[in-house]
């Protein structure tokens, strides 16, 4: 797969993940440019594992380095892309929990860490939004 959204099949796959503060807060980030927080991650490259994307993107958008083999694959999602209308979102969730500052970098202008029972106030990704907040609020209720 390229870098880039696939113009024949309307896909751009990514690996994303749900970073999981020590509270229970989960982290959302917005780029450059645009109005919607969503989960932190980037598009795969053609050579590369979805797990090892997203820790690539990760370092290079918060400067946060993970172990990939910390992160917990949580499925595969999709959903309308948030900034390149007419194309779909096909991502790898990853969960990982993190004890470490980040830091805004690369395209990342803004990042806000949100209690994942509400949307915080602010304008959601479609994704963020509708699967992957509703799946992580679902994962608390199914451990209380």
């Amino acid at each position: 797969m390229s870098t880039f959204p696939d113009q024949s099949t309307g896909l751009i796959r990514i690996a994303a993940a749900l970073l999981i503060g020590a509270d229970g807060r989960t982290l959302l980030v917005r780029k450059r440019g645009t109005q919607a927080f969503m989960q932190p991650g980037g598009k795969i490259e053609a050579h590369e594992l979805p797990v090892h994307a997203l820790a690539r993107e990760l370092e290079e958008e918060l400067g946060l380095i993970i172990d990939p083999v910390s992160a917990t694959f949580l499925g595969q999602f999709s959903a309308p892309a948030a900034n390149e209308p007419g194309f779909v979102v096909q991502a790898d969730i990853f969960q990982l929990t993190i004890d470490a500052d980040v830091t805004p970098a690369a395209e990342i202008e803004e990042v806000i860490w949100i209690d994942p029972a509400s949307d915080a106030g602010v304008t959601l990704a479609p994704l963020t939004r509708d699967l992957i907040l509703p799946f992580y609020r679902a994962s608390l209720t199914a451990i209380a």
